[in-house]
């Protein structure tokens, strides 16, 4: 039982309990701006087309604005970029990693410590 280990995750969900942008988005998100590439940040993360864009336009639709801009293909080849209000998403959850990273981490090391107390 020493292999275990305890995680967290956050995420924004609406009244009705619908999961609308989290850990997972948000990395997305990151190596979007990183790569200037909506398809290789699918493919760094193993994510589908379908599904990614459907996600993408559920959180642009829940906050009313754009999150992302994109450029087809063409000469140049096509791009995707964060909107400032996606910039800001990404610093908005950065700032909360690396604020309460520690002591969250800190505070589930303990608790699974009392766990494992707790096991044969």
């Amino acid at each position: 039982m020493n292999d275990l280990t305890i995680k967290f995750k956050i995420w924004l969900e609406t009244e009705d309990k619908s999961g609308i942008l989290g850990d997972g988005k948000w990395k997305l998100l990151k190596t979007i701006n990183e790569t200037g590439s909506l398809k290789a940040a699918m493919k760094q993360h193993g994510l589908t087309y379908r599904k990614t864009w459907d996600n993408l336009n559920k959180i642009e639709e829940i906050f009313g604005f754009p999150i992302i801009n994109r450029q087809r293909g063409g000469k140049e080849g096509g791009k995707t970029e964060l909107t400032p209000q996606g910039r800001a998403i990404v610093t908005a959850f950065d700032k909360f990693h690396a604020k309460y990273d520690p002591i969250l981490s800190q505070a589930l090391e303990e608790t699974l410590i009392e766990i494992k107390r707790q096991l044969p």
